[in-house]
This record gives structure tokens, C-alpha cells and sequence, in this order.
């Protein structure tokens, strides 16, 4: 094994599933297309891999740089976060840590009941920040339809930025039965999202909870979507459907989002490890390791 030999942890957030890699102690970084190399792996298959990497900014504790399957880079993770924070914490003992993303600092908090929650920031409702293709003054609610112009199958959905930007169509029936596997390709990348877009259909079942289904932007269907189900939290309360705190039941699991008073959005949730194992950054090659212990390996490369 090569002196740029990292731990790598396939874990999931919720059911998302996250591949972690800890590159802190290489100037060697992983490249997109690395990325999407590993996710073709069966075993690695991901939705997000999260490149933990020395941190740049004053104060924080590290950096996170972050891919989608398709080798694409995205801006935010917030399940992807929380596992990022369990694996960091688990080794230092500590119970809270600042990461640097490319929207901004993202702060993690880990409870006695080994839940994390993530301070995702402020969201986003103006049309220029989402960003759509076109002005709409009032984003709880723009013009786009799937389906017959005088029966559609989906419409008017609400947008919203929480560090990438999000689409949520509200449905009254089971989110399962709106086919979003057949939509959401179209709707991803329909031209009112110049960069893309994560595509939710929700459903509100009362002022405290809804059921939501993700096609996520350059994953495609995923069991969790924690951005997502923030965007879904945050809109849900702007239009009037719930309150400011809601449990949000993805096919993975759930999800609790707070939008507080001082428009934060707090996301908690669980993380789990699934395997660990050794990335060689020169030549791209893994090893899976048996161990009790997940961090051991980082203390013996």
C-alpha cells in the first residue's frame, strides 16, 4: 500500500448511501472522475461521496468537497455531512465540528442518542439564488406541469435553495404512485433549472409530518435526500401546510427539520456504517477491511 493510502467508510444517513473518504493527511486529492470510477463498484455503489480534506477556512475542521455518482460535483449533502461528522467525532471524542463546503460552514452537533444535527444554513427563496431561467416574485409556488394541460399529473411546485436548488411538487395521495422514476429525469433537467435540479414529491399528512420521494440531481431515485428534505420542511411551512418543525419520512427513513426563528434550518438524523475499508490514491484501488473498529485504520496507515 502507498504512502497515499486513506480510510474509506461506506456508511448511510437515513438510508442515503455515502461513501466517506478521509484524505486530511494527503496533499493527493480525488478527482470526479475517480469518483464516479469507485460508485461503478457494486460494493461502493453511492449517492454522494464526501472528500474529507485539510481544512482551508480559520476555525473550522476541515473541508469537504462532494460528488455525485455521475462524477459531478455538488454543493450540498446535509445526510452526507452528518456521517462526514460521525466519523470525525468518533475519532477525536469530541461532540461538535465546523465543515467547510462550497455554500459555506455547516455546523454538526452529536447527541447521547448518537443522532446528529446539522445547521444547514439559511435557505433561499429568491429566483436569482434558486436559480430558475426565469423571474418568478413568488416562488412558493411557479409554473411548471407534468402531464395534460387540463389534468396534469403534477404541477405548480414550490423551489427553494438549501445549498443547491430543489423542486417540490405537493401531491395528496401516496408519494409512490406519481411515477417520479419516469418524471424526474425530464424534470431534473427542464429548462427552468439552468444548473439542474433535485425534484421531491411530497406529501403533507399533518402540521408536523409529511412523506417525501427524491430524484436527486445526478443520482437519480435515492432513498434520502437530506437537502431535500429540508427544502420540503422549509416550503411546507412558507405556504401554510405545516409548522416550523416537521418529521419527514423518506423511503430510507426519517429526517427532523426545524426552520428556527433565526432562519436556520436544523436537520437531525441517524448515521450507520455498513463497511471500511483502504482507498490508494495513486492508483485508484481498494481494500475492504474486517475490523470491530472502524477507525483503527486510520491510526495504522
Amino acid at each position: 500500500m502507498s504512502e497515499n493510502a486513506i480510510p474509506l467508510f461506506k456508511m448511510n444517513g437515513a438510508g442515503n448511501k455515502i461513501l466517506v473518504v478521509d484524505a486530511r493527511s494527503q496533499t493527493k486529492s480525488l478527482s470526479g472522475k475517480m469518483a464516479a470510477d469507485l460508485g461503478e463498484n457494486e460494493m461502493l455503489h453511492f449517492d454522494q461521496l464526501m472528500l474529507i480534506e485539510a481544512p482551508v477556512t480559520s476555525g473550522t475542521d476541515a473541508h469537504v468537497k462532494i460528488y455525485n455518482i455521475d462524477g459531478s460535483e455538488a454543493e450540498a449533502c446535509g445526510n452526507g455531512t452528518r456521517c462526514v461528522a460521525d466519523v470525525m467525532l468518533s475519532a477525536s471524542g469530541g461532540d461538535r465540528l465546523s465543515v467547510e463546503t462550497s455554500p459555506g460552514i455547516l455546523n454538526v452537533k452529536r447527541h447521547e442518542d448518537g443522532l446528529l444535527t446539522v445547521d444547514m444554513g439559511v435557505p433561499k427563496f429568491d429566483w436569482q439564488d434558486i436559480p430558475l431561467a426565469e423571474e418568478f416574485r413568488d416562488t412558493r409556488q411557479v409554473e411548471l406541469q407534468v402531464g395534460p394541460i387540463d389534468d396534469p399529473v403534477l404541477h405548480s411546485p414550490s423551489v427553494a435553495n438549501m445549498g443547491n436548488p430543489h423542486a417540490i411538487f405537493w401531491v395528496e395521495n401516496d408519494v409512490e404512485t406519481y411515477g417520479l422514476e419516469r418524471f424526474g429525469p425530464l424534470l431534473e433537467n427542464h429548462p427552468l433549472f439552468p444548473e439542474r435540479a433535485n425534484i421531491s414529491i411530497a406529501q403533507v399528512i399533518s402540521d408536523k409530518e409529511m412523506n417525501l420521494k427524491v430524484w436527486e440531481r445526478g443520482v437519480g431515485l435515492t432513498l434520502a435526500c437530506g437537502s431535500a428534505a429540508c427544502a420540503a420542511a422549509v416550503s411546507s411551512a412558507r405556504t401554510g401546510r405545516t409548522g416550523r418543525k416537521v418529521d419527514v419520512h423518506l423511503p430510507g427513513g426519517r429526517l427532523t427539520v426545524e426552520w428556527t426563528d433565526k432562519d436556520r434550518v436544523l436537520m437531525t438524523g441517524p448515521v450507520a456504517y455498513e463497511a471500511v475499508g483502504v482507498l490508494d490514491l495513486d492508483t485508484a484501488e481498494w481494500t475492504m477491511v474486517e475490523t470491530n473498529d472502524p477507525f483503527s485504520i486510520a491510526q495504522n496507515l
